[in-house]
C-alpha cells in the first residue's frame, strides 16, 4: 500500500536527476551557513525557498508535455504584459526598475521569461512543418528580442543575456546554420562600438575592470580582486569549512549570492571545485540525454534549451567570480541564496522530468 502510494506520488520524478539536485542543495546549505557568518535564520529561509521550489518542480513534473506546449503562448503573453507593466509602474530599487508590486507581494517578471521565452520559441518551431526556413528564424528572433530589450531597459544586463542565450539555444537546436552564426558573430564585433555607447556607465566600468581591476581596487574592481584572492587562497584542498579568512573577516562582498563560489573555493579548494563541477556535469549530461530521447520537436528543443541554459548560469557565474568575465550579477545555480532563481531553476528541472517520464505514455 505504502509502496504503491510512494510510486504514484513520485512516478514523474527522475531519480538520477533528483539525487544530483539533492546533493547540490545540501551542499548549498553548508556553504550558505559559512558565507552568511553562521546565520542560521538565513539558512532556514533558504531551506524554505528550496521546499517551495521543489514543490513547484513536483507540480510541473506531473504536467504532461502536451499541456506544457499548450501553455507556451499564454505564458509568453503574460510575461510580456508583466514586463510592460514593470516599465510603466515598476518599483525602482538601486537605480533599476525590475520589480512589480502586486500589493501582497513583489514579483520579478523577468524570471518568468526565463522559462516562457524558450517555451514559446520551441512551440513556434514545433508547429512549423518540415525543415525550418530563414523566415522562421527571423520571426523567432523577434519573439526573443522583444523581452530581451524590455529587460535590458530595466536595466538588467545579466538576466537579459541569460534569456537571450536560452532562446538562442532553441534556435541553434532547431537547425540554425553555422554560416549564419559566423555572420552574426562578425556583425556583433563590427557593432561593438554601438553596443558600447548604449551601455550604462556602471556596465562599461564593469567591463573595464575585467581587464585591469587594479585600476579601482576599492571601488569597481573590489569585488573581482577579493574574489580572486579567495579562490587562490583555497589552494588544493581549501582552508576548511568555516575557516575561510576572506569570508569570515568580511572582505568578500555579496558572498551569499553572486560570489558564493569564491566562498566555496576558499574553504574546499581545487578538489572541492572539481566535485562541484562533476555534480553540475552530471546534471547537464542527464538533461542532454533527456533532450536526445524526447518524443517530439517541442520537447527536444525545450529540454535542450533548459539544460544548456543551466550550463550558461554556472559558466557565467564561475567566470565572473574568477575574473574571466565581467561582473553581471548572475547567481551560482542551486548554490546561491535566493528564492526566485531557485524557483525558476526547479521549474525547469520539473519540465525536464515531465518530458522524460511522460514520453512512454504517449504514442509516437
Amino acid at each position: 500500500m505504502i509502496n504503491r502510494l510512494f510510486h504514484q506520488l513520485f512516478k514523474h520524478i527522475d531519480s538520477f536527476l533528483m539525487v544530483c539536485l539533492f546533493f547540490a542543495l545540501l551542499l548549498s546549505l553548508f556553504v550558505l551557513y559559512s558565507a552568511s557568518g553562521q546565520n542560521f535564520s538565513r539558512v532556514y529561509a533558504q531551506g524554505v525557498n528550496m521546499l517551495i521550489a521543489l514543490g513547484a518542480m513536483w507540480i510541473v513534473a506531473n504536467i504532461s508535455p502536451q499541456n506544457l506546449e499548450r501553455a507556451a503562448r499564454p505564458l509568453y503573453a503574460l510575461g510580456l504584459a508583466l514586463l510592460v507593466a514593470v516599465a510603466l509602474f515598476g518599483v525602482i530599487s538601486h537605480g533599476a526598475r525590475r520589480w512589480l508590486n502586486l500589493g501582497f507581494m513583489q514579483i520579478q517578471p523577468s524570471e518568468l521569461m526565463r522559462i516562457a521565452a524558450p517555451m514559446m520559441i520551441a512551440w513556434y518551431f514545433a508547429t512549423r512543418d518540415g525543415k525550418p526556413k530563414a523566415s522562421h528564424f527571423v520571426i523567432a528572433g523577434i519573439m526573443l528580442a522583444i523581452p530581451v530589450a524590455l529587460i535590458m531597459k530595466q536595466p538588467d544586463l545579466g538576466t537579459s543575456l541569460l534569456i537571450a542565450s536560452s532562446g538562442f539555444y532553441v534556435l541553434f537546436l532547431a537547425g540554425l546554420s553555422w554560416r549564419f552564426l559566423l555572420g552574426a558573430g562578425v556583425s556583433l564585433l563590427a557593432l561593438a562600438p554601438v553596443f558600447w555607447s548604449l551601455l550604462h556607465d556602471y556596465q562599461r566600468r564593469r567591463i573595464e575592470m575585467l581587464f585591469d581591476p587594479s585600476q579601482d581596487p576599492l571601488g569597481a574592481g573590489y569585488h573581482t580582486i577579493q574574489s580572486i584572492i579567495a579562490i587562490g587562497s583555497g589552494g588544493a584542498a581549501g582552508k576548511g569549512w568555516l575557516n575561510g579568512t576572506q569570508t569570515q573577516l568580511d572582505f568578500l562582498p555579496e558572498r551569499t549570492t553572486d560570489f558564493i563560489f569564491a566562498v566555496f573555493s576558499e574553504e574546499f579548494g581545487f578538489l572541492g571545485n572539481m566535485l562541484l563541477l562533476s555534480l553540475f556535469s552530471l546534471i547537464i549530461i542527464r538533461g542532454l540525454v533527456i533532450a536526445s530521447q524526447a518524443q517530439n520537436t517541442f520537447c527536444r528543443l525545450l529540454a535542450g534549451s533548459i539544460t544548456l541554459n543551466f550550463f550558461s548560469y554556472a559558466f557565467v557565474n564561475m567566470g565572473m567570480v574568477s575574473g574571466i568575465l565581467p561582473v553581471v550579477g548572475v547567481p551560482l545555480p542551486l548554490i546561491s541564496y535566493g528564492g526566485t532563481s531557485m524557483l525558476t531553476l526547479c521549474v525547469g528541472f520539473g519540465i525536464l522530468m515531465s518530458i522524460h517520464t511522460h514520453k512512454k505514455l504517449v504514442a509516437t
